[in-house]
């Protein structure tokens, strides 16, 4: 097995703290997302050994195409996962622009597709559909996406939601985008196993996550597909247990208690099943907040979204990383807090560790592990 590790680009800032808000709630950190610093950690991402960046999509952050376009010049090898939302945009333009994006960076796009499941933040992008019908309107902008990306015809189709006549492509997009999608309600399912190619889902602990894929899984059955399965999380990693646990301490005890109670209540409004499921983690209490060993979910206080960490020694997270990974996760999607230095963190201190163990080697290097003398004798003489 080999594990593919991703960061996360803070394009609506970064801090050595938490950064409060997302999801529908306001949310910046004192550290700004000037495009120098978040070349900064694309730089940081690449040499550490990610192969992607995601980049968030919401009116919290700055818009992903734009952001990521700009820093595919200062990259060489570093891919983009760039988060999109079906409401707001034609899947024909979608479908153009992934294959503009794919021919400029020579093929170095990945797609996020987040359905939205903030009603307050939707209707401000002038979106007033119902959960039930975003999720049908997501389904219906894949098929026509997939098709405009597969087909040398043009792509005639009537939806609930959508309708395009004579749709084509002439510069389709090569190769064509992988797609990653989460959701965890009962309408998000049938949609991740026809269209996805990798289904995300939150840090919960292992056994939830494990069922939550089993469930996904059933489903691709169904449709005669396999999908990859990803993991979106924090970490918190250092050279001891004691250490990351300190700067755990450290995040929690900056937090200020209005903020808990601010996010909180905004976020009792999402209609977003999995935003739920991270809320009830933690219950907006601060004692309690290792649910499982090494999860934390501080993060879940004052942030939507990702709300959970792994913290630890980096022989501990990278333990937690396997379990995953024995569950069937394979792609890791990463964050830290602030997200420059965390990269180096994760990548100096964990990434070697699996390394050694096998399950993960540098996208664009050799293994930087130490050779064998060739022709060494046994002895020495």
């Amino acid at each position: 097995m080999s594990l593919s590790f991703h960061w996360f680009l803070p394009t609506s800032g970064d801090s050595r703290g938490l950064v409060v808000g997302g999801h529908g709630t306001p949310m910046s950190g004192d550290r700004p997302a000037s495009l120098h610093y978040l070349n900064q950690i694309a730089a940081a991402a690449e040499s550490n050994g990610f192969e992607a960046v995601l980049t968030p999509t919401g009116s919290w952050c700055e818009d992903a195409w734009l952001t990521t376009a700009m820093l595919v010049e200062t990259t060489e090898t570093l891919k983009f996962l760039v988060a999109l939302r079906p409401g707001l945009m034609s899947p024909t333009l979608a479908a153009q622009m992934a294959g503009t994006f794919q021919r400029h960076s020579a093929g170095r796009l990945l797609i996020n597709v987040v359905t939205g499941g903030e009603p307050l933040e939707q209707a401000a992008y002038g979106d007033f559909a119902d959960k039930e019908s975003r999720y049908t309107r997501t389904g219906e902008f894949l098929h026509v996406v997939r098709s405009l990306w597969e087909s040398h015809e043009p792509t005639t189709f009537r939806g609930e939601h959508i309708h395009v006549e004579n749709a084509l492509l002439h510069n389709r997009p090569d190769p064509v985008p992988p797609i990653f999608f989460g959701g965890s309600s009962a309408p998000a399912g049938p949609v991740a196993a026809r269209y996805a190619d990798t289904y995300l889902t939150w840090g919960e602990p292992v056994l939830a996550v494990s069922r939550k894929l089993d469930w996904i899984r059933g489903l691709a059955v169904d449709h005669g597909r396999r999908l990859d399965y990803g993991l979106r999380i924090h970490v918190i990693t250092r050279d001891t247990s004691e250490e990351a646990w300190a700067v755990a301490d450290k995040l929690l005890s900056g937090i200020n208690p209005a903020d808990i109670e601010r996010v909180q209540s905004a976020l009792a409004h999402s209609e977003s099943e999995g935003q739920r499921r991270m809320s009830e983690l933690h219950n907006g209490n601060t004692d309690r907040l290792e649910i499982a060993p090494n999860l934390w979910a501080g993060v879940g206080l004052v942030r939507g979204g990702a709300g959970t960490a792994l913290v630890g020694s980096h022989e501990e997270v990278a333990d937690r990383l396997i379990e995953y990974s024995k569950a069937g996760i394979t792609h890791f999607v990463l964050s830290g807090y602030p997200h420059l230095e965390e990269a180096y963190w994760f990548g100096e201190g964990v990434l070697p560790i699996l390394e050694r163990k096998g399950l993960w080697q540098h996208p664009t290097r050799r293994s930087t592990l130490p050779a064998a003398t060739p022709f060494a004798s046994a002895s020495s003489s």
